[in-house]
């Protein structure tokens, strides 16, 4: 039996009252009086919307185990990055993983595996591996539609996809960034039912007023709560809390709590707050998940107040999962599955020579398409700016903060593809990823050929993994340096210890930061997404520069345009 101040978000009441416990369910709920200040509080726990657990480069198991101490207790889970790399072996094996902890995740049938044809992705998701996918009891919805353009022209397989899900009476999630008016109504009738990518108030409204449900995102890189959450008064019974992708070291020190607070800080009900952080997501999901009503799972969390919400304990099917800053999840490791079939590479593979030699005469020099990273948001810009020459070739600019960003296929040896980046504020050096969404090819910005090649080949060489190298010998005659956190499971996870991982990542952020010179809040999460083209504007894959608006590929030199 558990004694407390008692949350009801049904009715949106607080009482003083007992909970009784039998064979990990609720049986019974009794009021004992008002509520009463010297008590705990006991609400339903929280769950994270949508969420890849791959990016948190960590395991299911070691993810669970760092999010049950933030009172989180479900996710809405899409497997879409091990998916690219394995196709449906790689969503079996997070559901099997998943299986080993006492959490509850609820996967999601990967819709867009590989996202476009304009990359290399590992694997192919098709219709029939979907409908496999969709008829098991852990896949619970049709994980993002990414390829909006398809279900706005209707493309069959697309709309094969979506009839899949709706004959197995599962969800539908969205992936539409800007896309408002018409289009998104016509997004909506397709049976499309949330989008997570609302980087404008206006944007939201829009699809909110349509009966969408509105995702307010608040993750390692891309963050939208501040334009958001306008919206929760507004629409509490479509808005949700999610991270989408969330780095080690951030998920150590909050999830979804965070939100919570921010909430309340900003004035919105507790009663809105937690239905987005708590109620929401389990109605819409039909997630397995207790919500404080006899009969129910014994899942839920004890905080000490109702503005701190500092979490003393989480509990989930009956079991103390986390108390007091613990958790009490185990330290599981797991196979190390992977697809990694490309060589090291060579400095001069990374060279760019101008494709005319118009560039180089004295009436002035094309201009070349440049990438702008912006920090906080998955979205990039297009400057077209003049090249930095070195001889016959085009060189970064480190003073201008245009340096080189590569794509090196992990599945194939194959030429880099190579462009040039703005706003990542490396000095020298190089960092380098295999988390490269959404195929997982690796992905660098470095200031010279040759770091960025010690960068590449760290990564390559550990099959999976995060780099940085320092270029000091250019600077002050130091010796340079070299970083790895390795990811051995797919490229994209490690099952040692989450804390340990985090602490691993948090270095090597800082080294980025500090000492090779990033400007960016996480500079290897924006990096991740520097090649994820269905989000615009411009992007690089390792087929070459694309346009994420018209859904091709660009030249690196601008047509007829002279600086």
């Amino acid at each position: 039996m558990l004694t407390a101040n008692i949350l009801n978000l049904f009715d949106q009441t607080i009482f003083y009252g007992t909970i009784t416990f039998e064979n990990n369910r609720i049986r019974e709920i009794n009021k004992l009086g008002p509520e009463r200040s010297d008590a705990p509080y006991i609400l339903p726990g929280f769950v994270d919307a949508h969420v890849h657990v791959e990016s948190s480069l960590l395991t299911p198991p070691q993810f669970a185990r760092l999010a049950v101490v933030h009172g989180t207790v479900a996710t809405v889970s899409d497997p879409h990055e091990i998916g690219n790399v394995l196709g449906v072996a790689g969503v079996q094996y997070m559901i099997e993983e998943a299986r080993r902890v006492p959490f509850k995740f609820m996967f999601g049938a990967p819709s867009c595996v590989p996202a476009t044809t304009f990359e290399t992705a590992g694997a192919t998701i098709g219709v029939k591996d979907v409908r496999n996918l969709l008829a098991l009891k852990e896949i619970g919805y049709l994980a993002e539609m990414m390829n909006f353009p398809g279900v706005l022209h209707r493309d069959p397989e697309v709309m094969a996809k979506i009839a899949l899900a709706q004959a197995f009476n599962k969800p539908v999630d969205g992936h539409a960034p800007g896309l408002m008016g018409d289009e998104a109504q016509q997004y909506i009738d397709a049976g499309i039912t949330t989008d997570h990518e609302c980087f404008t108030y206006e944007e939201g409204l829009d699809k909110a007023k349509r009966g969408m449900y509105i995702l307010i995102r608040e993750g390692s890189a891309a963050r939208n709560f501040d334009a958001l959450i306008p919206l929760l008064a507004q629409f509490p019974e479509q808005i949700m809390f999610c991270s989408d992708d969330k780095h080690p070291d951030t998920l150590a020190v909050g999830h979804i709590n965070q939100l919570v607070m921010r909430a309340l800080a900003k004035g919105h009900s507790i009663w809105n707050v937690l239905r987005a952080a708590c109620l929401n997501p389990v109605l819409h999901y039909r997630l397995p998940v207790g919500l404080l009503r006899e009969g129910d799972p014994a899942d839920y969390i004890v905080v000490d107040n109702l503005h701190s919400f500092h979490v003393q304990r989480t509990v989930i099917n009956g079991e103390a999962v986390a108390e007091n800053g613990q958790s009490n999840i185990q330290d599981l490791q797991s196979e190390h599955v992977n697809q990694f079939n490309c060589s090291p590479k060579k400095a001069d593979e990374f060279v760019v020579i101008p494709s005319s030699p118009v560039i180089q005469q004295a009436e002035g020099a094309r201009a070349i398409r440049v990438i702008e990273a912006l920090d906080g948001q998955l979205i990039t810009n297009e400057l077209h700016l003049a090249p930095k020459l070195d001889g016959d070739q085009i060189v970064p600019d480190v003073e201008r903060d245009v340096l080189k960003v590569v794509v090196v296929n992990r599945y194939q040896d194959e030429p880099p593809a190579v462009a040039f980046i703005k706003n990542f504020g490396l000095k020298h050096g190089a960092i380098a990823s295999s988390v490269g969404h959404d195929s997982h090819n690796i992905t660098a910005v470095g200031c010279d050929d040759e770091s960025i090649c010690k960068a590449v080949n760290l990564v390559i060489e550990a099959k999976g993994g995060l780099s940085a190298v320092s270029n000091w010998q250019a600077v002050d005659g130091k010796n340079d340096e070299e970083l790895l956190l390795p990811l051995p499971v797919a490229g994209l996870m490690s099952d040692s210890d989450g804390y340990a991982i985090a602490d691993q990542y948090t270095l090597l952020d800082q080294y980025a930061k500090h000492e090779l010179g990033s400007t960016l809040a996480a500079p290897f999460m924006t990096l991740s997404f520097m090649a994820l083209l269905v989000i615009p504007n411009l992007k690089l894959s390792n087929k070459g520069l694309f346009d994420g608006k018209k859904f091709s590929f660009v030249s690196l030199e601008t047509e007829n345009q002279r600086l």
